[in-house]
């Protein structure tokens, strides 16, 4: 269980508890005395609330300042020409997507192409003060469909992405792999769905997909 879901799951937990013990002695909210008591259990929920939704919310997201980057995007990969790509394999450059879920305090990510599909770990959001721009950086690990590991084995890696504005619509970024592979990635925003489960579903969802 991450940190932002534990804190999340624990502020639930208290919140719940301590109106439970409130309504079973009969200090009800709609008693005007008794109101204020229900203010730490309000709290407790405002703290799922915020880390869920409101901290993107307009006039609350002026003040958060972390660029809001939850959907699905299409991302160009563009392998440098050093890279060590194996005899078979696509030089591109690719068309992949990657879906983004995000709350205020945790960020996961997911890239989908034809043959493999990456899950992100240790992702944050680098916010610098009176900056525009943030830069986005995790690790992965990519698991390649079973027809395809003979030429393209399981693997890590590293993205770093950089993000300009509270609403990106576009972005750039680069990647590096175990299998020393290396290269720039192009982003661009699609929709905020983060239903997709495959890449198919996704490139169905692009007016502009290609066939690479």
């Amino acid at each position: 269980m991450g940190t932002a879901t534990t804190l999340r799951t624990g502020a639930t937990i208290a919140a719940t508890l301590y109106t439970v013990i409130l309504l079973v002695l009969d200090l009800y909210p709609s008693q005007f005395r008794y109101l204020f008591a229900y203010i730490p259990a309000a709290v407790g929920y405002g703290v799922v609330v915020f880390d869920k939704w409101a901290w993107h919310w307009p006039g609350i997201h002026r003040f958060t300042g972390r660029p809001w980057v939850a959907g699905t995007w299409r991302v160009i990969l563009s392998p440098s020409p050093d890279s060590h790509i194996p005899q078979g394999g696509n030089c591109g450059p690719i068309t992949t997507y990657m879906t983004i879920e995000q709350t205020f305090w945790s960020l996961h990510a997911t890239l989908r192409t034809k043959e493999s599909t990456s899950h992100s770990s240790n992702a944050t959001i680098s916010c610098p003060e009176n900056s525009g721009t943030a830069e986005i950086g995790f690790l992965y690990d990519n698991t390649p469909r079973v027809k395809h590991q003979h030429r393209s084995p399981r693997h890590e890696g590293a993205c770093r992405i950089s993000v300009t504005g509270l609403h990106p619509m576009a972005a750039t970024g680069h990647y590096y792999t175990s299998r020393f592979t290396a290269g720039d990635m192009d982003f661009t925003l699609l929709n905020r769905s983060i239903d997709y489960g495959t890449f198919a579903q996704a490139q169905t969802a692009d007016p502009e997909h290609t066939t690479s």
